[in-house]
């Protein structure tokens, strides 16, 4: 009798998007990573641009069995993601950047130009954290808010 043999190999998009708290100066960046093929939220971070934010999304990521992540040119995925499970490049990202339109669609806090902004960064990574769970969130994600 002959077996089959079927290996399960997961893809992500990875990426960041900004808004601010109080004003333009205080940025505010969530770091997120999706399943490619279904678009589920795997993880997010809220934070600054800096590497020390992008290795706490990484650190949840690594929980899943991912072998090929999808990203932009940012240096902190190129730094540390390893180059054999990596591809960049805006035509391999374009579902994440969708969600991005959406995030700033449906959050109007997150809008660039509005008189609706977050005065606290608790309640900002609370808002958009909340968002996540309800819309985007499955069991077995990771996350912080």
């Amino acid at each position: 009798m002959k077996s089959l043999e079927v290996e399960i190999r997961f893809s992500a998009e990875l990426d960041e998007f900004w808004s601010y708290v109080g004003n333009k100066s205080n940025q505010r960046w969530t770091w997120y990573g999706i399943e490619r093929t279904s678009g589920i939220i795997l993880a997010w971070h809220n934070g600054k641009r800096q590497d020390k934010d992008f290795l706490a999304l990484w650190e949840m990521l690594e929980r899943f069995p991912i072998s090929l992540y999808h990203t932009d040119d940012w240096g902190s995925y190129s730094k540390y993601i390893p180059a054999n499970r990596h591809r960049t490049g805006k035509d391999r990202t374009w579902k994440i950047e969708r969600k991005n339109l959406n995030f700033r669609t449906h959050i109007k806090r997150l809008n660039r130009k509005t008189i609706c902004f977050s005065k606290n960064e608790q309640i900002h990574d609370n808002v958009i954290g909340t968002y996540i769970e309800t819309f985007y969130f499955k069991t077995g994600s990771y996350g912080n808010n």
